[in-house]
């Protein structure tokens, strides 16, 4: 039992059979009986508070005057929780299974300060910008994320009931949404297997959609309630995520959108939409163009804030207005003028970085590393090279992905690994060396499924993907420190560089990478893998003093050095 807790009962433990034999059955038992725990132990704490209060559960007058703003208790943040349990609950009812986001087998260790897993755990690792490469389980990126979205939700809560948003409070009513997501999951898993029973729904599920009020009011009068609860802040947001889910935006836009909404709620100290004025917007841009991030400890930069910050209030806030939610889009009228960056050197490698990263690729040694992220950064840096494709979309290339079509070797880009930012597959030849350093071998060996992503049960990419990405950047960045250069997206500069010096034409380059047609002409037609072979066969080869250590076929090595078209060391 929590110190706290074993202080009040004067007990240390407490025991409770699970009831069954069966693993599976244990684990999803065992979680079920932690939360139910952690809501007694909650209970606990809340008998033992020094403040007076009524029988609500609220402080009384006297104590509420001197509150300011108001604390919040244990109990009022698992009542105020409750609204997020009957939320997720009705969001995934019709379909249980696409319940992707609440991982209910790492819920016992998501409030611990480095919840690492029991397996080749890494003591003192937390979170993606870990600075030593390739050392951060998987598990870590869910727990992370899972704490992330209860923090933002209990500062919404905290935003909209007018409670003190002070780390403290943050942190017990970020705690009751983890306990209140922890049984609506549980309940959902059940549902999926098929043993829910009508008797046993709880309360907030099955719901008609517009159940008749219960306090006397007229329909009419319940639906205008409703439409207020929309002119939230995060109800805003969240239905035009709802429209926009639908017409294909991606979830990387909800969620940059989603932070804008709760930063200016966090700012503002309110959650209604309709409050906000034109000054406040205003108000909130020089807010954050003057105060550091907690995160980072820097101040966000213009452009960065233009772009993402004052583009979603524009954006949502329109939408509010196009759905009569609100009367006007404060936002519409506020701008920002960013200067032109200092350009200090070519975006793209040079000569001597590209070499000196795929040189780092060929040679590093796997040691205690997990496998996939070992093959990762053996050969990305090679795919990009050779490819200009993004790294996530080359990060999450599965094994299907990858197939000999003919005499060409091709590897398909596609959302169904994934996530790709023009929303189409495509697929690419790939270049002759990198063919012959093995990557078809690796690929031929290496089990079904993702390459170089360690998915979890839940099948979320995008968070391993993200891990991934981190990784890769700093491996970059052990070989070409340069701050000016982008480590992952600098092959992408490259790749045109070296495609436009080999003569291959920019229709055909801007296909490979997976860019928009130039002119509408450029839309008739289609750049076949013949017509990309052919060209992709006009890059040079990178000549390594690093390919001497690299396990080789004669016939290869052959190759590699009675071909003149050469990159590299003579």
């Amino acid at each position: 039992m929590p110190a706290d807790v074993a202080l009040l009962t004067g007990r240390r433990e407490v025991n409770k059979t699970l009831g069954t034999k069966d693993p599976e059955e244990a684990k999803r038992k065992y979680a079920e009986v932690l939360a139910e725990f952690e809501h007694e132990w909650a209970q606990l704490r809340l008998g033992n508070r020094s403040v007076n209060r009524t029988d609500s559960g609220r402080p009384s007058a006297a104590d509420a005057d001197a509150l300011t703003p108001r604390l919040i208790s244990d109990r009022e943040a698992h009542l105020l929780a409750t609204a997020v349990h009957d939320e997720w609950l009705a969001t995934f009812y019709d379909n249980p299974s696409e319940q992707l986001h609440w991982h209910t087998d790492l819920y016992q260790g998501m409030w611990k300060r480095y919840p690492l897993p029991s397996t080749d755990p890494v003591a003192g690792v937390e979170g993606v910008a870990d600075p030593i490469p390739g050392t951060m389980p998987i598990e870590n990126i869910f727990w992370k994320s899972m704490r992330a979205g209860c923090i933002s939700r209990a500062e919404a809560i905290l935003a909209d009931n007018e409670y003190s948003d002070d780390p403290w409070s943050v942190h017990k009513t970020a705690r009751a949404v983890g306990a209140a997501l922890q049984r609506a999951s549980l309940t959902l898993q059940r549902l999926e297997c098929g043993e829910f029973e009508p008797e046993e729904e709880p309360w907030g599920l099955h719901r008609p959609a517009n159940p008749p009020p219960t306090d006397g009011r007229s329909p009419k009068r319940a639906a205008a309630k409703d439409r207020s609860d929309a002119a939230t802040l995060t109800g805003l947001v969240n239905g035009w995520w709802k429209e926009s889910k639908a017409a294909g935006r991606k979830p990387s836009t909800y969620e940059s959108y989603r932070d804008a909404f709760a930063y200016l709620a966090r700012f503002l100290k309110h959650n209604d939409a309709l409050k906000v004025t034109v000054e406040d917007i205003i108000a909130f841009k020089d807010h954050r163009l003057s105060t550091p991030s907690p995160k980072t400890g820097k101040i966000i930069s213009a452009k960065t804030f233009k772009d993402s910050n004052l583009s979603a209030l524009k954006v949502v806030f329109g939408w509010g207005v196009a759905n009569g939610i609100v009367a006007h889009n404060p936002a519409v009228g506020v701008t920002l003028k960013v200067g032109k960056p200092a350009r200090h050197r070519s975006k793209g490698f040079s000569d001597e970085e590209a070499k000196t990263i795929l040189s780092g690729a060929l040679s590093h040694q796997r040691g205690q590393e997990n496998p996939k992220t070992f093959a990762a950064k053996r050969w990305i840096p090679w795919l990009c090279a050779f490819t200009g494709a993004r790294v996530g979309e080359l990060a999450q290339l599965r094994k299907q992905d990858v197939s000999l079509r003919g005499d060409l070797w091709v590897i398909r880009i596609t959302p169904d690994a994934g996530t790709v930012k023009t929303n189409e597959a495509r697929e690419v030849p790939l270049h002759q060396q990198v063919i012959e350093l093995g990557f078809p071998a690796f690929v031929e060996e290496a089990a079904d499924g993702h390459l170089f992503l360690n998915v979890g049960p839940s099948g979320n990419v995008r968070g391993a993907l993200r891990g991934l990405k981190n990784r890769l950047a700093e491996f970059a960045r052990t070989f070409v420190p340069d701050p000016h250069v982008a480590p992952n997206h600098g092959w992408r500069h490259r790749f045109k560089t070296t495609g436009m010096e080999a003569g291959i034409p920019p229709r055909i380059l801007d296909a490979i990478e997976g860019q928009a047609a130039r002119t509408v002409a450029d839309t008739y037609g289609e750049v076949t893998l013949k017509t990309m072979a052919a060209e992709v066969a006009k890059l040079s080869i990178y000549r390594l003093r690093a390919l001497d250590c690299v396990p080789v076929t004669a016939d290869m090595t052959r190759r590699l050095r009675d071909r003149g078209n050469f990159c590299g060391f003579r």
